[in-house]
C-alpha cells in the first residue's frame, strides 16, 4: 500500500508543470491592505502612518500599485458637509495626504486679497504708538473681491485699479466719557486719497492740488461696487481714546498674498484630518457598554437595546472621535475589544474665512492655482 502511493507520488511530480499554478491573485491580502489604507492608532502610539508611493511595492503579489489615472477619476470625490457664510467643512475622498497639504498651503499663503498696506497719519494722541496703530490696521480684513484689482509694483503709482483709500478721524470730546473707536469708524474714500502731498508751489492757482493717489475715475462708479460698496469687516477695536485724544489717518489697501505677510492670507486658519473610524473588535455588553459610553469624551458610543433587557455598544458618531484614546485606557483588555483607526485617503478638510470671499470660493481659487502650477511642470518638462 505505501509503495503504490509512493509510486503515484512520483507520477505527480513527474507531470508537474508551472503553468498548472492558479494565476496570481490581483489583490493583497486583508493584513496588507489593511496596513496600506488604515492607521491603527494603538494605545501607545499609532503604526502603518506611512504611505506607500513606489509602484512595484507590490510586485511580487501581482499586485500594480502606480498611480492609474481611470482609478483616480472613478474615486476622487468632494462632499460638502457644512456650508455657511464664513466656514466650510468637507471630505476630500480618494486623495493622497500630499494633495490636501498642497490646498491647505495654497489657502493659506497663495490666494490673494486685498490688506491696508500704507498709513499715512495727519495726528494721533492716543496711547496706541504710530507703528502698532498702522499694524493693527494691516490685520483687519477688507470685504471686497481681489480678483477686481490688480498687484501693485514698486514703479507704480497708486490708482483705482491698484489701491483703496480708507479714512479715520475720531476725535473723543473733553469731559466726555472715553471713546472705542471700531472699524465702523473707518470710510471708503472711492475718489481716492484727501490728504495733499507735499510738493513745490505750482505755478497755476487753479491747478488741482496733488495726493498721495492718481485715481482717474471714482470706484463707486464701477458696476462691480455701485451697490456693494467696499468696507472693512464691522466691529473690530481698532483703538480706545481717552478725553481729548484725537485719530486721523489715511490708510491704502493693496493686494498681496499670505506668502508675503500674514495680514494678506484669506483664511483664519485652514486644517484637515485624516476620517476617524471606529471598530468594536466584539459586543460590548451591560455594564460594560455603559461604561464605555462614559469614558467617551465626545460621545462617540452610543448604547442600543436588543432585547431581553440586555444592552449592548454601538459606534453612533466615529466623525466626532478626536483620537483621545481615553476608551482604550479602561483596561490592557479594551485594545482587543476596539479599534481605533484613520483612513488614509479620507480627509476632513475645514476652511475658516475672514469674510473677503466666500469659503467656497476660496477652495475654487485653489483648485485652480494648483492646477496652474501643474501646467507649468507639464510646460517645463515637455
Amino acid at each position: 500500500m505505501a509503495e503504490r502511493e509512493e509510486t503515484e507520488k512520483k507520477k505527480e511530480a513527474e507531470s508537474f508543470s508551472i503553468w498548472d499554478l492558479p494565476d496570481v491573485p490581483q489583490k493583497l491580502p486583508p493584513h496588507i491592505e489593511f496596513q496600506r489604507t488604515r492607521v491603527q492608532c494603538n494605545l501607545d502610539a499609532p503604526i502603518h502612518t506611512e504611505n506607500v508611493m513606489y509602484s512595484g511595492a507590490y510586485a511580487s503579489m501581482g499586485v500594480d500599485n502606480s498611480l492609474q489615472l481611470d482609478h483616480f477619476c472613478n474615486n476622487f470625490r468632494v462632499e460638502v458637509i457644512r456650508l455657511t457664510k464664513d466656514d466650510m467643512e468637507f471630505d476630500l475622498i480618494g486623495i493622497d495626504a500630499a494633495i490636501a497639504n498642497a490646498f491647505r498651503r495654497i489657502l493659506i499663503a497663495e490666494l490673494p486679497t486685498m490688506a491696508i498696506e500704507k498709513v499715512l497719519i495727519a495726528n494721533n494722541t492716543s496711547v496706541i504708538q504710530d507703528e502698532v496703530l498702522a499694524h493693527r490696521l494691516g490685520l483687519i480684513p477688507i470685504i471686497v473681491d481681489p480678483r477686481l484689482f490688480e498687484y501693485m509694483s514698486e514703479n507704480d503709482t497708486s490708482n483705482e485699479k491698484n489701491t483703496i483709500v480708507f479714512k479715520l478721524h475720531v476725535l473723543c470730546e473733553r469731559g466726555g466719557p472715553r471713546l472705542t473707536v471700531k472699524t465702523n469708524e473707518l470710510k471708503w474714500l472711492p475718489n481716492g486719497s484727501e490728504l495733499p502731498l507735499e510738493t513745490k508751489p505750482d505755478s497755476n492757482p487753479l491747478s488741482k492740488p496733488r495726493t498721495y493717489t492718481s485715481f482717474s475715475s471714482s470706484q463707486d462708479s464701477l458696476p462691480e461696487f455701485s451697490n456693494n460698496p467696499i468696507r472693512p469687516m464691522l466691529d473690530i477695536t481698532i483703538a480706545r481714546l481717552g478725553p481729548g485724544q484725537e485719530i486721523e489717518l489715511e490708510a491704502h489697501a493693496v493686494k498681496g498674498i499670505g506668502k508675503t505677510h500674514a495680514k494678506w492670507s484669506p483664511v483664519a486658519t485652514a486644517w484637515y484630518r485624516m476620517l476617524p473610524e471606529i471598530v468594536l473588535l466584539e459586543d460590548v455588553e451591560d455594564e460594560d457598554a455603559e461604561k464605555l459610553v462614559k469614558t467617551c469624551p465626545v460621545n462617540v458610543f452610543d448604547i442600543e437595546d436588543i432585547g431581553s433587557g440586555k444592552k449592548r455598544a454601538t459606534v453612533a458618531r466615529p466623525r466626532a472621535c478626536t483620537l483621545c484614546r481615553e476608551c482604550l485606557r479602561c483596561g490592557e483588555e479594551w485594545e482587543k475589544r476596539v479599534s481605533i483607526r484613520r483612513v488614509k485617503d479620507h480627509f476632513i478638510f475645514t476652511i475658516e474665512s475672514t469674510g473677503a470671499l466666500s469659503p467656497e470660493t476660496l477652495f475654487t481659487e485653489a483648485v485652480k492655482i494648483l492646477e496652474d502650477k501643474c501646467e507649468r511642470v507639464i510646460t517645463e518638462l515637455s
